[in-house]
């Protein structure tokens, strides 16, 4: 190769590879971006944010477009924090505002109300992923390592998409589905 320095820096190699994009705060991620990531995947979208309340408010419609993936065979799972949980209140604690922890898991409960009776949605609590959000989208997946004491949008976040076994992607995705499988059903 001609200019093998000139090439490296330009060409992603290894892990660093899934990562298509990385935002310094989760709100710096355009809400476009989401839309795009939720209308394109057809076969299984996870929301395993802690409180998830952001997406009802910044998605127009969402009951809505889930209802339609989910008539299309989609999968669409939901891991929310248990608004009961000690977990949850001393997060409300750590984070000393207003709009609490709780009260943004029960807004995303109250949305998912509405989907409860479909096939193929489907929601659980756990309170293990406080500290980590992901959002996956067929092979494409958001995450956001929280910050200690800040809130979620706060805090960075990559998009990743899958290139290969063993990757970023399935290292996160295999994490939510060790939460998921550990679990509680939030309907009976």
């Amino acid at each position: 190769m001609l200019w093998p320095r000139a090439a490296r820096s330009v060409v992603k190699t290894g892990a660093s590879r899934e990562i298509t994009q990385a935002y310094p705060y989760r709100n710096a991620c355009p809400s476009a971006v989401w839309g795009q990531l939720i209308d394109a995947a057809s076969h299984s979208i996870t929301f395993a944010g802690y409180t998830n309340y952001f997406v009802w408010q910044e998605q127009p419609r969402l009951v809505d477009r889930l209802t339609a993936k989910a008539a299309a065979g989609c999968s669409v799972r939901f891991l929310v924090g248990d608004p009961e949980s000690d977990v949850t209140r001393r997060r409300e604690e750590i984070e000393g505002v207003p709009l609490t922890v709780s009260t943004r898991i029960r807004i995303t409960l109250d949305a998912l109300s509405k989907l409860k009776h479909l096939d193929g949605v489907d929601a659980r609590f756990s309170d293990e992923h406080i500290a980590l959000s992901v959002f996956s989208f067929d092979s494409e997946m958001l995450v956001t390592p929280h910050l200690s004491s800040l809130l979620g949008h706060e805090s960075p976040m990559l998009h990743l998409h899958r290139m290969g076994d063993d990757g970023l992607y399935d290292r996160f995705a295999g994490h939510v589905s060790a939460l998921w499988e550990g679990g509680r059903p939030v309907w009976e």
